[in-house]
């Protein structure tokens, strides 16, 4: 039963201004920002560096992320990756000499997590099925499937009684991609940076490339490529070992996939606090650091990685909303003349990526003197490129996200403010009829289940401009509002790293922005939604 609703909301627009505050505070008080820990990189450190401070509590960690059907991880093909490592992780203990040590997890329970990890993953091979669209899947899964196949050879030739009930040898794993790879690594020809977000999978061949170093102290951003390098080297590195240490302190063991992700974390979440008209206030200094981190190429998710034309138009988007511009020629580097790539080379492309970058462009183009000449063109044939790219239902899909409801959310939004007058307004209709036609019975939004991220999504396509004067739209929100806490760090993993993830600031931003919305809905006149702020941004009216 969805809760009532106040008669008065200004407790709540209290309570949501006071929410907003400290997030924007814990931008700065935590810069590499808050992710969810990764049953995939976990299961690296626990095979790789077993050296490492927090050991037994990884293991701790990953037998209780276990499902019940042995796998580990989301439904459908999102099991695959996490279960595969979690596998290779327990077989690599259990075929080590050293105990694990105090508090961890007993021999026996290694071996029944990892005899029914086992069976669950050679089922899902077996099964075959399309693999979903994570960064480097594909090198991934063959890469573990090979090391999980020598330590069944390890323990069944052994006579090992723990193996009895294992299977000898996995179903055969596609390893094409992976071949090619390795290939590119026995060579001298240059290896695209983004590669070494996952050096850990890139087997002996890696260690002798030069060119990838930790910076920051980390290797592609990554822990288990940070870990990985470092057991290639003989001599330490006190940089990389420092990074490993902080990094493995903040979950008590476990780790996230993707770290530090200052300049993500905090393009996005400014941009989608601002975009509302909600007071972020970050300092002087934070902003500064965005500004700072726009190259010639743009900026970078993390460390390590190479700048995208996502990043790159979220900190442009962030910062021209908060007042402080930055010309977008940057993002020149990534028209691909119908669209944008998120780096050169990419394969496929991303609908989230393109509505970002229309946002960025679209902005210029109606602020500054020249950007109608330089960038009403470009914006109107993008804005044309998302139409085409729209489901039949109406809905949006992408790579950079399991759930459709964020990728048409960032779609919608992107074309209700900046597509020209008229030609988005058959495939918006589209969006907001799905929206409103998937809603589920306890008033949520989710792919899965309704949460508190996809229903924030789902408030902010139907409160975007031009739909919410559609008269099923405030019974809708209505419902909502009682999945848009103000309080909340519960949020499931939805975001494609080789691992989902949820990077918890940018989360919480969306919902604090839907439930902003929301309450100008359901209390309109207790709730002053709409007015410029001091520097005169177009926020959008609630009424």
């Amino acid at each position: 039963m969805t809760a009532p609703i106040a008669t008065t909301s200004t407790p709540a627009v209290s309570a949501v201004a006071d929410a907003v505050s400290d997030l924007v505070a814990e931008l700065e008080r935590q810069p590499p920002g808050q992710v969810s820990p990764s049953v995939y990189e976990t299961g690296r450190l626990v095979a790789d560096a077993p050296w490492l401070t927090g050991h037994g509590r990884r293991l701790a960690y990953l037998l209780g992320q276990q499902g019940v059907d042995g796998a580990w991880g989301a439904a459908g093909g999102y099991a695959l990756v996490p279960t595969a490592s979690a596998v290779e992780a327990l077989l690599a203990e259990l075929v080590r000499a050293d105990p694990a040590g105090p508090g961890a997890p007993t021999r026996a329970d290694l071996v029944r997590a990892g005899t029914r990890g086992l069976l669950a993953l050679a089922g899902r091979l077996a099964a075959g099925g399309a693999m979903p669209d994570t960064p480097a899947a594909d090198l991934i899964v063959p890469a573990l499937a090979a090391r999980i196949d020598a330590h069944l050879t390890r323990l069944h030739h052994g006579d090992d009684a723990s193996a009895s009930e294992m299977p000898r040898a996995l179903p055969p794993v596609d390893r094409r991609r992976l071949n090619t790879v390795d290939a590119l690594l026995d060579t001298d020809r240059p290896v695209p940076d983004k590669l070494w977000h996952a050096y850990e999978v890139l087997g002996p061949a890696a260690a002798g490339r030069t060119e990838v170093s930790p910076v920051a102290g980390a290797v592609g951003a990554s822990p288990a490529a940070t870990a990985a390098w470092l057991g290639h080297r003989r001599s330490a590195d006190r940089s990389a070992r420092a990074y490993l240490d902080e990094v493995v302190s903040r979950h008590g063991g476990p780790v996230p996939c993707c770290t530090p992700i200052t300049v993500f974390e905090r393009s996005w979440t400014l941009a989608t606090l601002s975009r509302v008209g909600l007071p972020a206030r970050p300092s002087p200094e934070l902003i500064a650091e965005l500004v700072a981190a726009l190259g010639p190429r743009g900026a970078a998710t993390g460390p390590g990685l190479p700048a995208d034309a996502d990043t790159t138009s979220a900190t442009l988007y962030a910062l021209a909303r908060l007042g402080r511009p930055v010309d977008p020629v940057s993002l020149d580097h990534y028209d691909l003349g119908s669209h944008f790539c998120t780096w050169r080379g990419e394969d496929g492309h991303s609908v989230t990526t393109n509505a970002h970058v229309l946002e960025a462009l679209g902005w210029h183009s109606r602020h500054t003197g020249d950007g109608a000449t330089r960038y009403a063109p470009r914006v109107a044939a993008l804005a044309g490129w998302l139409c085409e790219r729209q489901q039949r239902d109406g809905h949006w899909a992408d790579r950079w996200h399991a759930s459709p409801y964020y990728a048409t959310c960032c779609v919608v939004l992107a074309l209700a403010r900046y597509a020209p007058p008229g030609t988005a307004t058959a495939c918006l209709d589209r969006a907001v009829d799905w929206v409103l036609a998937t809603q589920r019975a306890d008033g949520g939004w989710g792919r899965w289940s309704s949460t508190a991220e996809e229903t924030a999504y789902a408030v902010h396509i139907l409160l975007g401009p031009g739909h919410r004067d559609r008269p099923e739209v405030p019974s809708s929100v209505r419902r909502a509002l009682a999945h848009l806490p103000v309080e909340t760090t519960d949020h499931p993993p939805l975001w494609h790293d080789k691992d989902l993830y949820a990077p918890l600031l940018i989360v919480r931003a969306a919902v604090l922005a839907a439930r902003h919305l929301a309450l100008g809905v359901v209390a309109p006149s207790a709730y002053a939604v709409g007015v410029s702020d001091s520097r005169g941004h177009d926020h959008d009216r609630l009424s």
